[in-house]
């Protein structure tokens, strides 16, 4: 399992259930990183997409606590441990884990590499990543070349865990 995730330079990520930064080169990076994966997202992070409705061409885990929760075109899991169960179905390189916040922290230890996109500015959040500088395990294993969109700074940045759980 991996994860894909967008971070400012304090790693935040969002701020009243927005991202904080819109690049288009990232979204078209997180479409070819997530095309045709299994994806899992929390509740909010799936009412937060266009629409609210699940991405296409990749099948949808969505995590909800709600046992009424349903959603056409997702398969929706009421506990973490159900989430890692259903995701056994399927090759680990194939499922990407995409937020929120609860679900990143949750799942982090079983995630094998995550690829972030580091922002080098910062906005105002109330929503962070953890910072995977500190983690143990957590290894940066690839930093891609600076890129710039309207004066924000970026680079596409992979990270690997040597202390994943299975």
């Amino acid at each position: 399992m991996d994860l894909i995730v967008a971070v400012g330079a304090d790693w935040g990520i969002g701020c009243e259930g927005d991202l904080l930064f819109s690049i288009p080169e990232d979204m078209k990076y997180f479409r070819t990183m997530t095309q045709g994966k299994v994806v899992v997202m929390g509740r909010k992070t799936l009412e937060s997409l266009p629409g609210g409705k699940p991405l296409k061409n990749r099948t949808n885990i969505v995590l909800s606590q709600n046992p009424d929760y349903a959603v056409e075109g997702a398969q929706v899991c009421q506990s973490l441990d159900e989430v890692r169960k259903a995701v056994r179905a399927y090759a680990e390189d194939d499922v990407m884990v995409l937020g929120g916040a609860g679900i990143y922290r949750a799942l982090l230890p079983y995630c094998k590499r995550a690829y972030v996109t580091h922002v080098e500015a910062t906005a105002p959040a109330d929503t962070y990543f953890p910072d995977l500088t500190k983690e143990p395990g957590w290894a940066l294993v690839k930093e891609g070349e600076q890129q710039e969109h309207e004066g924000l700074r970026y680079r596409f940045c992979v990270y690997e865990n040597s202390a994943v759980k299975a």
